[in-house]
Order: structure tokens, then C-alpha cells, then sequence
């Protein structure tokens, strides 16, 4: 696992032992950035259920201005403050030990650009936390949610908590999820 581009490419990320989190795959996360390239220089960046950092690392090297890191994990919080200082970007992040919905309410920004989120599969964590993003102040229209599921997670229930769909992204055993806020929540 490494950075795929930006100022830290080509350096070695870690990932925490154990079966707890499985790092997003090198080439799905090109796939991701090269959907997401004009939207992450400048952005404020927010990765949930971190696991090694990958994503907001990804995001830092391309060009965000700063990345939360919400994940619980003590392993894994280890791992993504590892990787932070490797790549040199610890001024640019916010790692927060907490579970994903709490970890929301320290966010301290007037706008959020990119969520990501990838909760363990099939577990009804997405809808959690998308329930929780409605309330979150810095959370608007303009804001793109990312959230990654196994590739048969059925999204229809998005509707209903005032999201839209913008795009799909599918892959072999998962898929990728692009969602807004629509506008009369």
C-alpha cells in the first residue's frame, strides 16, 4: 500500500495487523482520485473509519488543506498517526479516536467538502452515519459523500434521509457510492 500521487507519491503507507480493516486496494484508490482529482485541491477532507489513514493521506498528497481521521480502533489510530508523520502531513491532520457518528461533533469547520466513509460491510453503519451528517452544520448541498460498501449494498433507503445518488462506482466485490445532501433538507 502506498500514496498513488501528489507530494508524497511512491511512499509506503502501514496498515494495522489483524483482520479488523482491510486498506482500500491501491488500484481502487486511483480509481477513486481520478473521479475525485478536481475536487480535492483546497478541500476539507473528513475519512471515516480510518483504518491505516490511506484515504486522507491520498487526499493530503493530492492537495487537501486539511483531513480529519475519525476511527476507534487503538491499533489502527497508531497505524494512522504513523502514517501521517512518515509522510510529513501532520500539520494538515486531525485524528480523532473516536467512533465514527461521535467523532462528528468535533469537527470544527463552517464547511466540509468530501466525506468518506468505509464502515465494515453490511453492518448499517453507512445509514448511521448518514443519519448523524443531516445534522452536522458543516455538511450542505455542496457536499460529496463517499461511501464504500460491499458491491450488493442496497443504497434505496438514501432517499429518505434527504440524499441523492449522484454516481456508482463498482468493482469486483465492492462498489463506491457518491451521495449529496439535497437541497430543501
Amino acid at each position: 500500500m502506498r500514496v498513488i500521487a501528489g507530494i508524497a507519491r511512491s511512499l509506503p503507507l502501514k496498515a494495522p495487523e489483524g483482520m479488523d480493516t482491510r486498506p482500500t486496494t491501491d488500484r481502487i484508490k486511483e480509481t477513486l482520485f481520478n473521479i475525485l482529482q478536481n475536487d480535492v485541491p483546497g478541500s476539507v477532507f473528513l475519512d471515516l473509519f480510518s483504518g491505516s489513514g490511506g484515504i486522507g493521506i491520498e487526499a493530503l498528497s493530492r492537495g487537501a488543506r486539511k483531513a480529519y481521521f475519525i476511527e476507534n480502533a487503538p491499533a489502527a489510530i497508531s497505524c494512522i498517526q504513523r502514517n501521517i508523520e512518515f509522510t510529513k502531513f501532520t500539520e494538515k491532520a486531525v485524528v480523532l479516536k473516536q467512533d465514527a457518528v461521535a467523532g462528528l461533533s468535533f469537527i470544527r469547520e463552517s464547511h466540509v467538502d468530501i466525506v468518506f466513509l468505509d464502515p465494515p460491510y453490511g453492518e448499517g453503519q453507512d445509514r448511521r452515519v448518514l443519519e448523524a451528517l443531516r445534522e452536522m452544520p458543516y455538511i450542505d448541498s455542496e457536499t460529496l459523500i463517499i461511501v464504500e460498501e460491499k458491491r450488493n449494498a442496497d443504497f434505496s433507503y438514501v432517499k429518505e434521509l434527504g440524499y441523492s445518488v449522484r454516481r456508482e462506482k463498482k468493482y469486483k466485490t465492492n462498489k463506491h457510492v457518491f451521495l449529496c445532501r439535497e437541497e430543501n433538507i
